[in-house]
């Protein structure tokens, strides 16, 4: 082999490492690693929300794979069929869902798959997952922004229309009306207190002073009087009235002895009774008790019975 073979040998073996860096540079700037085996899925999409190739694919917000191809079809009602690859070690269970969903906070869109429990039976390379397009923060942000324009401006242009409605009928009229009305009473009610505070509120200063003169003298008055003699008199009157007490409560007295003896009541009650029966006896039979003779003789009954 001469010099100038080597030479062509070298300029096609470097050609060749050229031509594989530039191919694995091309698909590393890509994201696609072409030394490790991956599953391709797909995905139909109404619409991708900014979706680009490349994008990556997240399971739990961990990148799992990438976006490898977007199709499309402006004729038909889903128009995008999304291709993504991931790492073949990654087993998809049915009900598996292509998530589209926000990837950070400057608009960018990411694949997520969510991995559903409890499924033995999975998803094959090259089949198609069910998807889903979940609105982003600020999607969700614009959405309420304009509602609550959409609300303002109802609200405006009915305020408006009542506003016009006001301004064409006779209501603003009796408004104004009715205002200088008030307007006039204030100023009467604000004359008459003037008068009032005027004239009538010092004399009712003044006689606002004498009443509390006359408190004042009233309890000084209460303040000298003697008030404890009077007490002295009490203590003396209730000392007086627990003496008397005690001679009550006290068996030695003539009180206490009738208060506390019950042989008084005995007596005393025995004595009723035997009135009671003295007076039914001299009712039945006065003659035993009275006699009585008009010319001074005996009673012939009693001549019978001698």
């Amino acid at each position: 082999m001469n010099i100038s073979h080597k030479r062509e040998l070298k300029v096609a073996l470097l050609a060749i490492v050229c031509g594989f860096l530039l191919f694995y540079g091309f698909f590393f700037l890509k994201g696609v690693n072409i030394f490790s085996s991956s599953n391709d899925y797909h995905g139909v999409y109404a619409s991708v929300g900014g979706l680009t190739e490349q994008a990556p694919v997240l399971i739990k917000g961990y990148k799992v794979g990438q976006v490898n191809h977007i199709h499309y079809d402006f004729t038909q009602d889903n128009a995008f069929i999304v291709d993504i690859s991931i790492h073949k070690d990654i087993v998809l269970p049915l009900g598996t869902e292509m998530r589209l969903v926000a990837n950070g906070l400057l608009g960018g869109t990411a694949v997520e798959l969510y991995l559903p429990k409890g499924q033995s039976a999975s998803y094959h390379n090259g089949d198609t997952l069910p998807t889903v397009v979940v609105p982003g923060l600020v999607d969700q942000l614009q959405t309420g922004m304009l509602e609550d324009v959409d609300q303002a401006v109802i609200e405006a242009k009915e305020l408006l229309a009542h506003l016009n409605n006001q301004l064409a009928g006779d209501q603003l009229k009796h408004s104004l009306t009715h205002i200088e009305v008030i307007s006039s009473d204030l100023q009467d009610v604000s004359a008459r207190l003037k008068v009032i505070m005027a004239n009538q509120v010092p004399g009712m200063v003044n006689h606002a002073d004498s009443m509390l003169a006359n408190l004042d003298e009233v309890s000084s008055a209460i303040r000298d009087a003697h008030i404890q003699n009077t007490i002295s008199q009490i203590d003396t009157a209730v000392a007086y009235l627990n003496a008397v007490l005690a001679e009550v409560n006290s068996t030695d007295g003539t009180i206490g002895k009738l208060v506390n003896d019950s042989s008084l009541y005995v007596n005393v009650n025995a004595a009723i009774v035997s009135a009671d029966s003295l007076l039914v006896d001299l009712k039945a039979n006065p003659r035993r008790y009275v006699h009585f003779s008009l010319f001074g003789g005996k009673d012939k009954s009693d001549k019978k019975k001698k």
